[in-house]
């Protein structure tokens, strides 16, 4: 998994601190190699442009800083990078108007859907203007929470199955004899009132039990298989479903000018068993957690930052919601929105358990 690097604040002195922060704000902003003279026309650092070069160059042999070939300049190293959030992690926080603006949003969504986590991907998005991520709050033991059963004609139907977080899976059921609307609602029925707040297990074993002589038996010992089987294989998925956003944003960094470089990005998210550890380790952290450039394990992904919170009900279910983007990303905004999103998810979260 991804190596986490923690470098105390202290070792820098306040005026290193202050000339890090700056060149780390001014790169994010401006993806432009930094120089002395611009830091001193820039900020409010009090010293000359001579000092600020020696401070550089020590910066450098720190670890925190580099320059490309081409350039004079510096621009942050992820040692650097992981400094910086080191000293905002604890007091990034959301503007009050970006989080009634997103209370807002999310009440006019259908309760506990796929809108929930397209909503949090895009909000997420389009505050950092990178990628933003949500994946479903996803349970160890899938239970349901409503069926549907539509009819497409007189012998196939449609089996809709809402899962208790808000994931939604749909299959075609072949009906060995004709049964209209009617027939199937009263079927859905039954299966509400018989499987409602299952497991797979408990579905199966309550399917044992039923009366032989109850209406429509066979059909709903049909569709009660097919329910079955669809938890256990919901079951068995490290992670669900990545929903995504802002592609775009990410794309117009220079960092991505080539194309291929993030669709191989987007792909080793697409490795469910990568994300899934990656989701076990911050839903264990219970709190925001922030991948910088090599902590990425995943070669394809040493050239970007993720910035990621779990949300949910541990033991119970938990899923994330995130940023990525550049490793030249805006911290700060990225770790006050996804921590802002999280606790919202929580809160929706909460009503389905309460």
């Amino acid at each position: 998994m991804a190596r986490r690097i923690r470098r105390s604040i202290g070792p820098l002195d306040l005026r290193s601190q202050a000339i890090l922060r700056a060149v780390i704000e001014d790169y994010v902003g401006t993806a432009v190699p930094v120089g002395s003279q611009a830091l001193v026309e820039r900020y409010r650092l009090g010293v000359s442009s001579a000092t600020v070069r020696n401070v550089l160059a020590e910066l450098e042999l720190e670890g925190f800083l580099t320059h490309p070939h081409t350039s004079a300049g510096r621009i942050p190293t992820d040692e650097g990078y992981r400094w910086y959030v080191e000293s905002i992690i604890d007091s990034a926080l959301m503007p009050d108007v970006n989080q009634l603006m997103i209370r807002h949003q999310f009440g006019q969504v259908e309760f506990a859907s796929e809108q929930w986590f397209r909503l949090a991907a895009s909000t997420i998005a389009s505050l950092t203007r990178a990628a933003g991520l949500a994946t479903p709050a996803k349970p160890a033991a899938a239970r349901v929470r409503r069926l549907d059963l539509v009819s497409l004609n007189d012998r196939l139907a449609s089996l809709v199955i809402i899962l208790r977080e808000g994931s939604i899976k749909q299959s075609l059921v072949t009906l060995e004899t004709s049964e209209d609307q009617t027939d199937l609602t009263v079927v859905a029925g039954v299966m509400n009132e018989l499987l409602a707040g299952r497991t797979a297990a408990q579905a199966e074993t309550a399917l044992r039990l039923l009366d032989p002589q109850l209406p429509h038996v066979g059909l709903i010992g049909r569709v009660g298989e097919r329910i079955v089987r669809t938890l256990r294989d919901y079951d068995t998925e490290s992670v669900e479903e990545v929903f995504s956003d802002g592609l775009l944003n990410v794309m117009g960094a220079p960092e991505f000018a080539q194309s291929e470089k993030l669709r191989r990005v987007f792909s080793a998210l697409e490795n469910r068993a990568y994300l899934g550890q990656l989701v076990g380790r911050v839903a264990a952290s219970g709190a925001v957690s922030v991948f910088i450039g090599h902590e990425n394990i995943a070669p394809d992904m040493r050239e970007v930052a993720l910035v990621l919170a779990p949300y949910g009900r541990p033991g119970h279910a938990v899923g994330v919601v995130g940023v990525l983007g550049p490793t030249r990303l805006a911290y700060s905004e990225a770790i006050g929105t996804v921590r802002f999103v999280s606790g919202l998810m929580n809160e929706l979260v909460d009503h389905l358990y309460d």
